[in-house]
């Protein structure tokens, strides 16, 4: 064994052919998921120390123009103004898709009376909503220029824009590259790239390996680290329990903020019916979101059938072994290529290549080739009518977006230690999920916020105790905490300070610690008067003097009058202390430089500073919609901490609500979305009433009416998909 893999592929009868066969006329693919930052760098620097500088080399990714890319540049084209540019970028959109639920482009909007129509110009009669939205912004759609402008971004979307280098794909080869593909050094230091994509290297049948950073692999290994340091505990990922109740309760509540692969909205609206029990069903809860089970409409049929509300049956009963674990309904790329060996008499080989021939480089000639096989194989087996038409679409339609089991059988496993991690050591947990930023699907404002509501205590940045990174601090008196360890924040999280400066702080608060502002400027002369300012705002600098605690704007004036006191003649001469004639911040005040100055904040939630005026208003928490009825008018509101727009969702936009009880998700129809496009995109705070949909514990709120929330100038951040 390897030991590159705890999973076992025997056990989970994992397909070797998916890997590489007799028939494969090509390398296999080869991906190697390594935990991201330094670790992934030295595998890719020892790659080049060992094949040489010309034997080995990052494979180039095609960059082409999306929504705003596109706008930018024809906008420029166009001669636009930057302020004008600029509304007409935030009307397009970064997470827009070109397709025929576009409301941009829809249709019913007038702009394109039909689909097929977009790229021979825009109807003339313009009206609708999206017509409205323009109008709002200051544009006037009878000008050709506008128009125009609109025509030619979405001409321009998915055109080459340059070419970047891929995030891990790596080519190999014993002898010279550059006398088979053009190589240019890249810009990152150290590295080496090749003028041509992965697949166009895979056609030359140059060896290819994926060396991916997973962040999450990072975080697994730097809790084990802190676990370790500070519990005094060794733990082995390849040996955790394997039925933790506590992790299975977490999954089935959907209670899954920061866990691997299971931690998305869309994950956390099909945990609650899934329950998972064991790890198979982590396995296929991995691979359910997914394109492939979606398009195919496999979802909501496999639920049901795992509900009881739906009888298991199989499209042939030779197909029950392979379609057993998953109630008779395919969910794995294997189970389709296991499927086509059953039915059609398909080799391993074959089958990968009927995979292969419904893949992204699909060809109609080689797809009608592999399904007249089929349909061959099929009928020698004695298998007609419409069981091969319905196992015949099955294998076509899903070859393309299936997720490979033995990928999920990975995944699921990382998924279930974020799990177990979490449910027993959140403390060291959600420090190596802020040491390892940016990843995952929530920022460090929600996972700052689910741990404190799980019971953690996070402390705020204080140049007197806080390193660059996140660390764990011994609670003396943990009877009421649910952790005896709390979580300082790290002076990374500092807007605009440098990690250099950073470690130098920390090195001569170990000599001696800081007397005042001014003892700090003066040993640490690194530090810049804007570092000192930021340190400031957010409090860091409070508790220089513990027998003298300032408040933030005491430190502000200590920080002026330190920098005007430079220079060794001025420094031996004493000033008296007049104090700070400047009010304290107010809540919100202190909010906002939480925000502004670290993105986040371990105080009250920004809602909960207005939740009598919410309470007033009708307004639910978060946590008090499980309570309400199915169908009941309900109104509720939050922190946008995510938005997303799927492209298998025609049209609907998801919303991600934060209050200081918790998230809620909103559901935008294309409707609601054409008439508050702006609000839905641009607000950070928003109120949504709408219809609540509680089944089986999912509770979302479908939207009649949105609107901005003016409640907070907190600079909430919010992940967009």
């Amino acid at each position: 064994a390897l030991g590159i893999t705890a999973v076992d592929p025997v056990k989970m009868e994992l397909l070797f052919e998916r890997f590489l066969s007799e028939e494969r006329g090509e390398w296999p693919d080869i991906d190697l998921d390594l935990p991201s930052g330094d670790q992934r760098e030295r595998a890719i620097q020892y790659i080049y120390d060992r094949y040489g500088r010309f034997g080995a080399a990052m494979t180039a990714n095609v960059i082409t123009y999306r929504g705003r890319s596109a706008a930018r540049e024809v906008g420029k084209a166009l001669g636009f103004d930057m302020e004008t540019l600029e509304r007409l970028t935030r009307l397009v959109g970064h997470f827009e898709y070109k397709d025929e639920s576009d409301t941009l482009f829809h249709s019913r909007s007038g702009l394109f009376p039909d689909p097929r129509s977009r790229l021979r110009g825009f109807d003339k009669s313009q009206s609708g909503t999206d017509k409205a939205q323009f109008r709002i912004a200051g544009f006037d759609m009878r000008r050709q220029r506008i128009r125009k402008f609109l025509e030619l971004c979405l001409r321009l979307q998915d055109l080459p824009r340059h070419l970047g280098q891929h995030s891990g794909g790596m080519v190999i080869c014993q002898g010279q590259l550059d006398s088979v593909v053009p190589l240019e050094p890249a810009t990152m230091p150290g590295r080496t790239v090749v003028e041509w994509d992965k697949d166009d290297c895979a056609d030359m049948g140059i060896v290819k390996v994926d060396l991916l950073g997973l962040g999450m692999m990072a975080v697994l290994e730097d809790s084990l680290k802190l676990i370790r340091d500070h519990y005094g505990e060794q733990v082995d990922l390849a040996h955790l329990p394997q039925n933790d109740p506590d992790s299975y309760a977490a999954m089935q509540k959907a209670d899954t903020v920061g866990m691997f692969q299971i931690e998305s909205r869309a994950q956390m609206s099909c945990l609650p019916r899934m329950r998972p029990e064991r790890f198979y069903d982590i396995v296929v809860q991995v691979a359910i979101i997914r394109p492939g089970p979606i398009v195919g409409n496999m979802v909501h049929p496999y639920l049901k059938r795992r509900q009881g509300r739906e009888a298991v049956t199989y499209p042939h009963p030779a197909l029950e072994p392979v379609l057993k674990r998953t109630l008779g309904v395919p969910l794995f790329q294997e189970q389709l290529l296991r499927m086509a060996m059953i039915t059609a008499g398909f080799s391993g080989g074959e089958a990968e290549e009927l995979r292969r021939a419904f893949g992204f480089k699909r060809s109609e000639r080689r797809m009608k080739e592999v399904e007249v096989k089929l349909r061959q194989g099929m009928n020698q087996n004695g298998i007609t009518g419409e069981v091969q038409d319905q196992i015949i679409h099955s294998i076509t339609s899903f070859a393309l977006y299936g997720f490979p089991e033995s990928h999920a059988a990975s995944f699921a496993l990382i998924a279930y230690a974020s799990a177990v991690l979490k449910c027993h050591y959140l403390a060291a947990f959600t420090a190596a999920m802020l040491n390892n930023q940016p990843m995952g699907f929530y920022s460090p404002a929600t996972l700052v916020k689910d741990a404190q509501r799980h019971g953690l205590t996070v402390r705020p940045i204080d140049v007197t105790k806080s390193d660059w990174l996140c660390t764990l601090e011994e609670i003396s008196n943990f009877k009421f905490q649910i952790s005896n360890f709390a979580v300082r924040l790290g002076m990374r999280y500092v807007k605009g300070m440098r990690e250099s400066v950073a470690h130098m702080i920390v090195e001569e608060r170990k000599r001696a610690p800081f007397a005042s502002i001014d003892d700090l400027a003066r040993r640490v002369p690194e530090l810049q008067k804007r570092e000192l300012i930021l340190l400031a705002e957010i409090g860091a600098l409070n508790f220089l003097n513990p027998a003298d605690r300032i408040h933030r704007r005491d430190a502000l004036w200590q920080v002026e009058r330190a920098w005007r006191r430079t220079g060794p003649l001025l420094e031996t001469i004493p000033e008296p202390d007049r104090g700070s004639p400047l009010a304290q911040m107010t809540a919100e005040e202190r909010l906002v430089a939480d925000f502004h100055g670290t993105g986040m904040t371990v105080g009250p939630h920004p809602m909960a500073y207005y939740r009598d005026e919410m309470d007033a208003r009708g307004v639910l928490r978060a946590a008090d919609l499980a309570s309400r009825r199915n169908g009941a008018s309900v109104r509720v509101a939050g922190a946008v901490i995510a938005r997303q727009r799927p492209g298998t969702a025609k049209g609907f936009v998801f919303l991600s609500l934060e209050d200081e009880t918790g998230i809620s998700n909103a559901i935008i129809t294309p409707d609601i979305f054409d008439q508050n496009r702006f609000t839905v995109v641009g607000g950070r705070f928003l109120l949504i009433e709408g219809r609540l949909q509680n089944v089986d514990n999912v509770i979302s709120v479908k939207a009649d009416r949105v609107e901005i929330l003016p409640v907070s100038e907190a600079a909430v951040v919010s992940h967009d998909f």
